[in-house]
């Protein structure tokens, strides 16, 4: 599996980076051998610190592969900042890429809201660089979407959260999965199937309209695993109710507590989608969207030997790169038991 977007991503901005080796080791017992570490809106200088740690890496039995930094922000819309701090929220009319993120290198991804004066010249920056560009925390309504995926875009960061709501006479970005404009890339979406950002009925539309572009994504922090109750990353407080995420004190959801497997059960749930489909949103599709589909997300010739095991509930037994095993489940590697079906223990 990879974890394309919001894996772990509050916990490594305000750590300054730090446990990168802690978080990839972890990753494994999850099914996910490959990962976009993100960074959420914060100060150039902090920029400076931490992506200089998240090179890209081969994964092996320390840890999942690093697949390049996903930036989210800080060139969002401050109405729709959700969990990001509206004083590190910058606009592109008077700021640098370069300047804000330091050296591009290790940059795989970067999310911005495509209506800020300036959007479309970076779009084109980032994308001619290889650099994914998503789109989202906007306000952006359709025809400017339309305009920033013509000028390279090709993802959208968590369909339905920190963007306008759909409407039948603007269906803002949400309107792309659709009617993606006519372009040489394809356009995917990013969802988290959490049970608490997006409702089942809006993952059984999203999958209905435009299954081959639906990327599941986990938005998860460090606190997976974490009883209710406050608690600290790095110098923010968080609070875990009921199996959900909120900056403490308040209603806004500030991240995730599920884990990319979870997510995938709780997506076959709700859209009743076959069991391969689901499979291909964790594999091939993030794959695509970082263009190493030829390496990753596949078990074709050539590929990197990555896969995993699942039980019959679609449980992780074993994680494996490049052909070892990383990880093992204490009940067994799984093997199958049963012919024509995903019936594995």
């Amino acid at each position: 599996m990879i974890g394309i977007l919001g894996a772990f991503g509050v916990d490594f901005t305000y750590h300054r980076g730090d446990g990168i080796d802690v978080v990839r080791k972890g990753l494994l017992q999850y099914g996910v051998t490959g990962f976009c570490p993100t960074i959420v809106s914060t100060t150039s200088s902090n920029y400076h610190e931490i992506l200089p740690k998240f090179k890209r890496c081969h994964g092996n039995e320390e840890g999942a592969a690093i697949l390049g930094a996903h930036v989210e922000g800080p060139f969002i819309s401050k109405l729709k900042n959700g969990a990001h701090s509206l004083i590190n929220i910058k606009t592109l009319e008077n700021s640098n890429l370069t300047d804000t993120y330091g050296s591009l290198d290790n940059i795989g991804i970067v999310t911005l809201a495509p209506e800020l004066y300036g959007a479309m010249e970076a779009i084109k920056l980032l994308s001619d660089n290889g650099i994914v560009v998503s789109l989202g925390h906007t306000s952006s309504d359709m025809e400017t979407s339309i305009q920033a995926v013509k000028n390279g875009a090709t993802f959208i960061t968590h369909l339905f959260n920190a963007m306008i709501s759909f409407h039948h006479r603007d269906p803002g970005l949400i309107g792309l999965i659709a009617c993606p404009p006519n372009v040489e890339k394809p356009l995917f979406f990013g969802i988290i199937a959490d049970g608490t950002h997006t409702h089942p009925a809006a993952l059984k539309i999203a999958h209905k309209v435009n299954p081959e572009g639906l990327v599941l994504v986990t938005d998860a922090l460090s606190a997976i695993g974490l009883p209710d109750g406050i608690h600290h990353l790095g110098d923010k407080e968080i609070e875990i109710k009921n199996s959900k995420a909120y900056i403490a004190n308040t209603n806004t959801l500030c991240g995730s507590v599920t884990s990319l497997d979870e997510c995938m059960r709780y997506f076959i749930k709700a859209t009743n989608c076959s069991v391969a489909e689901a499979i291909e949103t964790v594999t091939l599709h993030p794959a695509m969207v970082l263009g190493i589909q030829q390496f990753k997300g596949t078990l074709n010739y050539g590929a990197d030997a990555d896969f995993v095991f699942l039980g019959n509930k679609l449980n992780v037994q074993s994680t494996w790169i490049n052909g070892q095993c990383v990880f093992k489940h204490s009940s067994g590697a799984g093997y199958i038991v049963k012919k024509n079906n995903l019936n594995i223990s």
